[in-house]
């Protein structure tokens, strides 16, 4: 996987077991081991991958104060709301190759 993706296997393994550690995967040790999907590919949207790897997206600033604290915050919010929508819309199957080989990580 980490030659047909060309991410350094060493990294892999650290998004892995983020993911893991998230629920979106599951894993199996042994000669038939490997990860798979916790869920269906449907099920799983770019936003619970980013929110498991990243945590909150666009976090809001500490201080709403001074001159244009409050425009800011709130544009800051309108962001963030976007950002969460699209990547919500944005699910595993929409992702893959059209093969249910990708099924399995």
């Amino acid at each position: 996987m980490a030659r047909l993706e060309e991410v350094p296997a060493n990294y892999l393994v650290q998004i892995l077991s983020e993911l893991r550690n998230g629920g979106l995967i599951v894993s199996r040790r042994g000669k038939q081991g490997g990860y798979a999907l916790a869920r269906a590919p449907e099920a799983i949207s770019l936003l619970d991958i980013m929110e498991v790897i990243e945590g909150e997206m666009l976090e809001l600033p500490p201080s709403v104060g001074g001159q244009s604290g409050r425009r800011v915050n709130n544009a800051w919010k309108d962001m963030r709301t976007t950002l969460e929508t699209r990547a919500k819309a944005i699910t595993l199957d929409k992702l893959m190759h059209g093969t249910e080989a990708m099924y399995y990580i």
